[in-house]
């Protein structure tokens, strides 16, 4: 008898059941064995439960999808662990020879399978994520045994995974040394190219990632500044992974043509790129007050024993590095810091659970063939930041991720279209001791200790903010559902972001509201007297009751012992200010003009490099640029710096490895030699994330995964010659002092 081909079995997929059946039953025999609760009569009651666990999982998900695509992932989530203690209990209940005793044992039974697989895995070195995705492979592979010409012939879609704070320098060792085996293999076949592109001050995730999707990163001075001047309302401080200030940022820059415009997924990232489809998107969870679909997450959170899975090796991960922690104290590892606290549980959650959840995310849109997905993965940068940039910690999780884009190759396998797949870091990192581990004191008591008269209210934002960051989008939609308040402000500043670019959204909440609880802005009389921010190793300082760019003449005549006394602070090696010569670099024993390129007495730039002078230049023409802004000193030979955060790796500024961020890109996609910057004899290099930006919409161009309309511009406008903005590289000084 003939049989249609999609519903043909081979030997293939009776093996790939088998497989997927096996470690479950076995945990579930071991499961009987230790819970009062659960009885099994023989061992082969146990495959009957893990097949019709299967089966009503193929059975309910669709339905639950359903259901979840009309709300948002907290829904989900808490869908999906009712729905999967629901289906173990009702599989328990309908297998003879099972015998439960009710939902408290079902619920044991997922946490105890879960435990047991997690420690199977680990025992037999399995530490990928390949198993959140086995099922999604074995039905791709299957599908595309009957894939048509039409479906074969469509172009090919990109995959962009972004390792924060990935240095190059470190991925040339991860090459070299092999401890990196997918990406060796990528880079030795001849398969795809890897080379550095200079992440320009500030080297932050806000700014690179806003050019890297948006194509600007315009008046984005640090992670966190404050808006002393804003055009609408007073000044703030703006705080770029908090998801209201998120959404003010994407809106100012956004123009609608993203890079991820066409169709596009956005995921876990701090923007969108203007994708149709974003998932755990900083900005999007102010606007809409959800993190994207809930059907997305249906797979993560429904999958039997998945979720729980995630949070035994959530617990293990949080063993493990108190665990770390203690071996570098006891080996007197230096420069370290205080590893205790709320970082312990956020290294399990970024992980494990944020990373499992990416690839679960990622891999579904794959196999749904979107022709472009951005998906950022945190774990390195947040492990370099508290253990240091390539200690041991750090390079497991750089291994981790390794395994990551070996189990998105497997997927991409299966996929019903091609994928190439470019990876690449927003910046690098470097490492050091921190301004407080030199001082003994932080940089706001510093400043206040330099000031003539002691300021009044002082806000000093110089705590680790950057690492909860992926875990606020989250945070805020279970906030703004158990707060109504929450969410009503956070659409009100959107609203206000949008009319100030020019656009009128469907409106939320009364603009006139006299809310003002969440105490991000103030009234004119209730600015605060000094803000000092940290990010990284830059410190940024204002004077909100000072109009205007504070200048040196200023500060001479009100703080005289200011600039010089900071200037005398170990770790600080040189500080800029306005003055009537404009923009100033001041070292212990010297001073740079920058917009005259004229030094008297030595270089405070001096080792630094020769493109700090042009991103010192650029940070200065932000409108938000500080009244003061405070860089650390740089070693000599080891290339540390001095973060004014409690963080012995750090990026933000200039020195060591923070500024050499990664770009690893298919062989058969070259970069374009036009965008390539060769202000510095010897080196070709692209020169800060919005070329990286346009390198990345010509490929997606070119193969045809992007096909936008040309923009429509005004009949009095010439259209924009590439290479030419304020953002470029070669910034004149007449395009400065001109307010480019």
């Amino acid at each position: 008898m003939l049989v249609p081909n999609g519903l043909r079995i081979s030997s293939r997929d009776l093996r790939d059941a088998l497989i997927g059946l096996v470690p479950n039953a076995a945990a579930l025999l071991v499961a009987s064995w230790i819970l009062a609760g659960l009885e099994i009569a023989h061992w082969w009651w146990a495959f009957a439960v893990a097949a019709v666990s299967a089966l009503i999982d193929a059975l309910v998900r669709p339905v639950l999808r359903s259901i979840a695509g009309f709300a948002g992932a907290v829904t989900a989530l808490f869908l999906g662990l009712t729905a999967q203690v629901g289906l173990i209990l009702v599989a328990l209940l309908v297998v003879p020879g099972v015998i439960v005793t009710g939902v408290e044992a079902a619920a044991e039974t997922l946490l105890l399978v879960a435990l047991l697989a997690a420690t199977t895995r680990w025992l037999v070195g399995v530490n990928d994520s390949s198993y959140i995705v086995a099922d999604l492979i074995r039905r791709g592979e299957s599908r595309s045994r009957q894939r048509t010409p039409v479906e074969e012939e469509q172009p090919p879609g990109l995959v962009i995974v972004q390792i924060d704070g990935l240095p190059y320098p470190l991925l040339q060792n991860g090459i070299i040394s092999g401890t990196l085996p997918t990406l060796t293999r990528w880079i030795r076949s001849g398969s795809h190219e890897m080379l550095p592109w200079w992440a320009r001050v500030p080297s932050t995730t806000p700014a690179s990632q806003a050019g890297l999707l948006h194509g600007s990163s315009e008046n984005i001075p640090a992670f966190r500044w404050y808006e002393k001047d804003p055009e609408n309302g007073p000044g703030k401080l703006m705080v770029a992974n908090h998801p209201a200030d998120a959404a003010v940022i994407e809106a100012r820059l956004s123009d609608g043509r993203g890079l991820l415009a066409d169709g596009g997924v956005s995921v876990s990232n701090l923007f969108s790129g203007d994708a149709p489809t974003e998932l755990l998107v900083m900005s999007r969870a102010a606007n809409r007050g959800d993190l994207g679909p809930g059907s997305a997450y249906i797979r993560f959170f429904f999958s039997p024993f998945l979720l729980f899975r995630a949070l035994i090796l959530f617990l293990a991960e949080m063993i493990k590095e108190l665990h770390q922690a203690r071996q570098q104290q006891a080996r007197n590892i230096e420069p370290r810091i205080s590893r205790r606290g709320s970082y312990v549980a956020l290294r399990g959650l970024t992980n494990v659970v944020l990373r499992d959840l990416n690839v679960a995310l990622v891999s579904e849109h794959m196999m749904a063939g979107a022709p472009v997905i951005y998906v950022d993965f945190v774990d390195y940068d947040e492990i370099a930041h508290h253990a240091g940039v390539m200690r041991r910690e750090a390079m497991d999780a750089l291994t981790g991720l390794d395994l990551v884009l070996h189990t998105l190759e497997r997927v991409a396998a299966a996929a019903p279209r091609e994928y190439k797949f470019v990876v690449l870091s927003d910046h690098g990192q470097s490492q050091g001791t921190t301004f407080h581990q030199l001082s003994g004191y932080s940089l706001e008591e510093a400043v206040r200790a330099h000031l003539e008269t002691s300021p009044g209210r002082t806000v000093a934002e110089t705590g680790d903010v950057e690492g909860w960051g992926p875990l606020n989008a989250l945070v805020s939609e279970l906030l703004s559902r158990v707060r109504p308040g929450t969410r009503k402000r956070a659409e009100r500043r959107m609203a206000k972001a949008e009319r100030a670019r020019g656009t009128t959204p469907a409106p939320a909440v009364a603009d006139n509201s006299e809310d003002n609880s969440d105490g991000d802005a103030e009234d004119e009389d209730e600015r605060p007297d000094l803000v000092v921010v940290g990010s990284g190793n830059v410190g940024l300082i204002w004077f909100p009751r000072l109009p205007g760019r504070v200048t040196l003449e200023t500060f001479s005549e009100l703080h005289p012992g200011l600039v010089p006394g900071l200037l005398d602070e170990p770790g600080v090696g040189f500080v800029v200010v306005d003055s009537v010569r404009g923009p100033l670099v001041m070292g212990p024993r010297g001073v740079r003009v920058l917009l005259e390129d004229v030094v008297e007495g030595v270089d405070p730039l001096l080792g630094f490099g020769p493109r700090a002078a042009s991103d010192l230049i650029r940070v200065c023409a932000m409108k938000v640029c500080p009244d003061l802004y405070v860089h650390s000193t740089l070693h000599a030979r080891t290339g540390e710096v001095h973060a004014f955060e409690e963080l012995v790796g750090s990026h933000g500024g200039l020195g060591g490895w923070q500024n050499q961020a990664v770009l690893v890109h298919p062989v058969d996609w070259p970069v374009d030699d036009d965008l390539l910057d060769r202000s510095v004899k010897g080196e070709e290099i692209l020169y800060g994330a919005e070329m990286v930006h346009r390198q990345l919409v010509r490929w997606l161009e070119r193969s045809q995964a992007r096909n936008l309309p040309d923009p429509v511009l005004p009949e009095d406008e010439d259209e924009p010659q590439e290479g030419i903005s304020a953002d470029s590289p070669g910034l004149s000084t007449s395009a400065v002092q001109s307010g480019a």
